[in-house]
């Protein structure tokens, strides 16, 4: 795995880039979520593509970066980070937020995207047009959008608080560790709440048609029994189930890879 700045506009864009002789995928992560939550992914890929995952605007590696935030200005920064590698249309996988981002990113700049997957998201939700975004943070993804506003004394005590929900620490790895201390900045998130807030107006209220193949979880960001989607919410998408993980622990599911490998052939 390699770190890799990238110029976008406002500045460098941090990536991580597992290399591979196979096909550029560009990965997108979650609305409070940073790069390496794709390790397990590249790891199941076993080289059989190269893939690329962005520390998204406001997050993480790069979350020096300024607005305007919002879908528009990650489909942007995708295009830069493929112009980068001098690929005309990489394939785009997204979780999660993520998926909002990668259909955007097509819809954006039709021509320049391969093919797309889905993972978790990108499909509306079911909100109303006036909701209020910061509530609705609070209820969708709950004690991802608490800690924004927390303060750590240790990495210990901010891994005990990712270890704490039930969807995070009965699947415990090195993997999610490393992730979960990506985002640790010395005494919170890293993450640039503004970022959080446009984006997630952006997803819950004004999401792109996403004609795209999804993968979906059956359980919740708490473990719970129902996950973001359902079977009904779902009726008329390409969505193919994955059993027993949840809006997490799919990233872990080898299926991930495999249907990526599947969309590259």
């Amino acid at each position: 795995m390699e770190e890799i700045d990238i110029a976008v506009a406002g500045g460098k864009l941090r990536a991580l880039s597992w290399p591979a002789g196979g096909p550029l995928v560009l990965a997108a992560h979650g609305i409070t979520a940073n790069a390496l939550s794709w390790a397990p992914v590249a790891r199941a890929l076993r080289g059989r593509a190269h893939l690329v995952a962005l520390d998204l605007r406001g997050r993480a590696g790069s979350a020096h970066l300024p607005g305007p935030y919002g879908m528009s200005a990650h489909a942007d920064d995708l295009i830069a980070v493929a112009d980068h590698f001098g690929v005309r249309t990489p394939a785009l996988v997204g979780h999660s937020m993520g998926a909002f981002v990668v259909a955007a990113t097509a819809a954006r700049h039709p021509g320049r995207v391969g093919p797309v997957l889905m993972v978790d998201g990108g499909v509306a939700l079911p909100v109303p047009a006036d909701v209020d975004v910061d509530a609705a943070l609070h209820a969708i993804i709950g004690p991802a959008m608490r800690r924004l506003s927390m303060t750590f004394a240790s990495p210990a005590e901010y891994l005990d608080y990712f270890r704490a929900n039930p969807a995070l620490g009965r699947y415990w790895t090195p993997e999610l560790e490393a992730y979960v201390l990506r985002d640790f900045t010395g005494t919170g998130s890293s993450c640039n709440l503004d970022a959080i807030r446009a984006d997630a107006a952006d997803m819950l209220t004004n999401p792109v048609p996403a004609p795209y193949p999804m993968l979906w979880a059956p359980r919740g960001l708490m473990d719970e029994d129902r996950g973001l989607y359902t079977a009904g919410r779902l009726a008329g998408v390409d969505a193919e189930l994955i059993p027993d993980v949840n809006h997490y622990t799919i990233l872990q599911a080898p299926r991930v890879a495999e249907r990526i490998v599947t969309l590259l052939s």
